[in-house]
């Protein structure tokens, strides 16, 4: 099975497993599956087993970090990364090499975390599909045929593959919540400004957030305690106690009053979506000092979204156009026309809205909807009509939206799947800098059910889809070399690697 930070970090810190063979287990998957899923971009396998054994003589000689010491991540390809390329999978960025790391990078490099590589988005950042990025498509683990989500499709399904233990990404409009919610993991997007967007390529100042990709809310939790906290050469970060959220799970939780807010989030949504939530709501009502419906003014205004891209995109788009994908092109062209006046108007407007909304917390703790009012499309569902991508993508990402707007905190976990065997995703928001609440919920919710042990099952029939992989020389036949094992062809699909099992980990 795959295991969670949780649980390998008690392994490593006890010297019951090494980083190195955890980090040789991560590429070997890589090798075997992102042929079919196009999860990751670019692997840097040398680097990751560099520092996986550095990770290794630290715990032996007794310099413990913490529970992400020696534990391999993957990073959005949106996070710079000093030395590595860096290119929201677009071509306008393949030659971009950052000088310096992104601050989320520097705060997990101090933290002991392992590297495996680059993860595909949408390009730029800028869709809720992944199907539009220079490398190809992003693939569901659940179902190849099916959309992983985005923008941060590859870091979800190189999640909910098992091929990484975790992945930092960025959220602007839902884009960790609702790939989270089609790859059935967990994802969490912080408080704006909890956590640093310093060295990450923005789609939109005002709404961009810094979040995780995560087997379970523990390992959130975990993530989260290393990557908040105050960044004073950032603008937009909170200067905010950070508090410690992993040690706060394991304690019950007082029970808190949950608002459903119907009139909006639970509209239009698939029956099989439907009835999920509704036996989570059941589920959770059992916990709760008490369930009430809510009335929420839902921004859906998306005027300061398309002006700040634009603005980000102006000098690109003015000298070399045609290196955008012509839909990414035609999105950041939307706000070519808004004018500095509306743009105030706007930003006037969301300090508002921001602040209104906090007055729905003196009446309840949290709020909860469906995180997605649909399971995942397919790839060829979505391809056969390409003028509707992005409605069909806005839908998708109605119900994560919002609290990008209102700035809260919001979390997507597993609460059920489909007939055809996708899953589903439920979401729980709280007031600003009340992390730890919506943890809380989360994990309570988590223990009580049995949906985040699921794992998708790739077999030896599953098919490359294409997609390009870069590498850091050939990481798998590095690893695997080391290891006294055969390397696994560059594009095999077959189970051969994922029957490797290191003490401890089998899958």
């Amino acid at each position: 099975m795959h295991r969670s930070i949780t649980e390998i970090s008690r392994l490593l810190r006890a010297r019951k497993l090494s980083p190195v063979e955890v980090t040789e287990h991560c590429l070997a998957a890589i090798e075997t599956l992102n042929p079919a899923l196009n999860a990751f971009v670019m692997v840097t396998g040398e680097s990751a087993l560099l520092q996986a054994r550095q990770a290794e003589i630290e715990i032996e000689q007794g310099q413990y970090r913490g529970p992400l010491h020696g534990i391999p991540f993957g990073l959005k390809d949106q996070i710079d990364t000093a030395g590595v390329r860096t290119t929201a999978a677009s071509a306008l960025f393949l030659d971009r090499v950052p000088q310096e790391d992104a601050e989320v990078v520097r705060r997990l490099k101090r933290a002991g975390v392992v590297f495996l590589g680059k993860q595909n988005l949408h390009e730029c950042a800028y869709g809720g599909s992944s199907l539009i990025s220079y490398f190809g498509a992003v693939r569901n683990p659940w179902d190849p045929a099916a959309i992983a989500g985005g923008s941060s499709g590859g870091s979800a399904a190189a999640v909910a593959a098992g091929l990484c233990l975790a992945a930092i990404a960025s959220d602007t409009g839902g884009s960790i919540r609702e790939p989270a919610a089609l790859c059935g993991v967990v994802g969490l997007k912080p408080t704006y400004g909890r956590v640093s967007t310093r060295g990450v390529i923005p789609l939109s100042f005002s709404l961009d957030h810094v979040g995780s990709l995560t087997r379970s809310v523990a390992d959130a939790a975990l993530v989260l305690q290393a990557i908040a906290g105050y960044d004073p050469e950032d603008p937009i970060c909170g200067d905010r106690a950070v508090e410690d959220y992993a040690m706060a799970l394991p304690q019950r939780a007082k029970p808190l009053r949950i608002g459903v807010p119907r009139s909006y989030f639970y509209q239009e949504l698939d029956p099989e979506i439907a009835s999920a939530v509704k036996a989570a709501l059941d589920q959770l009502e059992t916990m709760a000092a008490e369930v009430r419906e809510v009335e929420l003014q839902v921004p859906t205004d998306r005027t300061l979204q398309l002006a700040e891209v634009y603005a980000y995109h102006a000098p690109f788009v003015a000298r070399s156009p045609e290196l955008y994908h012509p839909e990414t092109l035609r999105r950041i062209r939307k706000g070519e026309a808004i004018s500095p006046a509306e743009i105030e108007s706007c930003r006037r407007e969301l300090e508002k809205v921001r602040s209104e909304i906090r007055q729905v917390f003196e009446r309840v703790d949290v709020l909860l909807t469906p995180t997605t009012a649909a399971a995942a499309p397919t790839i060829s569902d979505l391809e056969a009509e390409p003028d509707q991508l992005r409605e069909r993508e806005l839908v998708l990402l109605r119900n994560a939206r919002p609290f990008n707007v209102w700035g809260l905190p919001a979390i997507s976990l597993p609460c059920g799947f489909t007939k055809a065997g996708l899953p589903i995703g439920l979401q729980i928001a709280g007031p600003h800098w009340q992390e730890r609440r919506v943890l809380e919920l989360a994990f309570a919710y988590e223990q009580a059910t049995e949906w985040h042990n699921r794992e998708p099952v790739l077999s030896q029939s599953t098919q490359t889809h294409g997609g390009s992989l870069h590498r850091t020389r050939s990481a798998c036949a590095d690893s695997t070399a080391k290891a006294g094992r055969t390397p696994a062809p560059r594009n095999a699909t077959s189970a051969g690697c994922l029957s490797l099992t290191v003490p401890g980990f089998g899958r």
